[in-house]
């Protein structure tokens, strides 16, 4: 089951259940349920159930997941041992910021250098990180393969900047931008829209109180 392809929405939890496993596996824990997941997490415990299932029989009735083997498997899956490299788009103050964060609670995602146009921002480092001009995105693509840039740029130069990115060798944008861009079919496109993220935070929170989980029992 593990070799089907699994919904996205269950790819995105994934790598939470890896990164409280690490956690888990760091104290001694020997094992876990899906309820005691879900109490940490917040994630309906059928909703665990369901995301792990699509990847094989790996729970027990009455004693729920080996931490270890899942941990295991989740880090061979999700190829946690093969580092990404990453660029960035546009250093200015969020920019910066992911800079400096530089994925630091992941081994496998890294931020290898950024880029921008202000000639006074180029040639700096932040956090030991190197700011290139625009001109150098190719080469940098091709020294660390890079298919995947973070874009933080301005909202008017969004769509000619991915543009330019996408023609260089990127294939997968994650898009800080209010700006929503269009490219070929080739190339994913993730919208983080902190605002639009704000406000349905806010609008839940007004509409729609929080209800605690109703715990089920353990998978077969």
């Amino acid at each position: 089951m593990a070799d089907q392809k699994i919904p996205q929405v269950t790819a995105k939890r994934l790598p939470l259940y890896y990164r409280y496993l690490e956690k888990l596996h760091v104290i001694g824990k020997q094992r876990i349920s899906s309820s005691e997941l879900s109490d940490a997490l917040q994630i309906d415990p059928a909703t665990i159930r369901r995301d792990l299932s699509y990847l094989g029989e790996l729970g027990k009735k009455g004693y729920g997941y080996n931490v270890t083997y899942l941990l295991q498997f989740l880090r061979d899956f999700l190829k946690q041992d093969e580092v990404t490299s990453v660029v960035l788009i546009g250093v200015g103050n969020l920019g910066t910021a992911l800079l400096r964060y530089n994925f630091y609670r992941s081994h496998n995602t890294k931020i290898v250098a950024g880029f921008d146009r202000d000639s006074s921002k180029v040639g700096t480092d932040i956090d030991g990180i190197t700011v290139y001009d625009m001109d150098r995105l190719e080469d940098v693509i091709q020294l660390h393969q890079v298919e995947v840039a973070i874009l933080t740029v301005p909202v008017n130069f969004a769509q000619q900047t991915a543009d330019f990115i996408i023609q260089k060798g990127i294939r997968g944008i994650l898009n800080f931008t209010p700006a929503r861009l269009t490219a070929p079919a080739h190339v994913r496109i993730h919208n983080i829209d902190l605002t639009v993220e704000l406000q349905t935070l806010i609008y839940f929170l007004k509409n729609f109180p929080v209800i605690e989980d109703i715990q089920e029992p353990e998978p077969t």
